[in-house]
């Protein structure tokens, strides 16, 4: 959820930018850490909460004449496909808790 958090703010910040001359765009990809973080303990007890999400700058990336590398309705499209994936992880997250409170007889 940390991780969708963060992209969430970034790209709301890149709508937010979308008429600063020069501004590039901003995200992070939090599927390739949470990936990359699984593979790399072959025990599978991986800690998640550790994980360090890191956004990343796409230079190089020109949308309009004025130097902006961001293209309000690619972002207006990831933010609301990244809004859906966050609502799904709350989901689960509350369903998790659930199903220990009921394990411990607090349901």
């Amino acid at each position: 959820m940390r991780g969708s958090s963060l992209r969430q703010t970034l790209l709301t910040n890149n709508l937010a930018n979308v008429n600063t001359p020069g501004y590039q765009r901003r995200d992070v990809d939090f599927h390739a850490t949470l990936r990359a973080a699984q593979a790399s303990d072959g025990v599978g007890g991986t800690d998640l909460s550790s994980v360090a999400f890191s956004p990343t700058v796409e230079t190089g990336r020109v949308m309009r004449p004025d130097g902006s590398g961001v293209d309000p309705d690619q972002e207006s499209a990831s933010l609301a496909e990244n809004s859906l994936e966050y609502e799904a992880l709350v989901q689960v997250a509350n369903t998790r808790n659930a199903i220990l409170q009921t394990a411990m007889g607090v349901r």
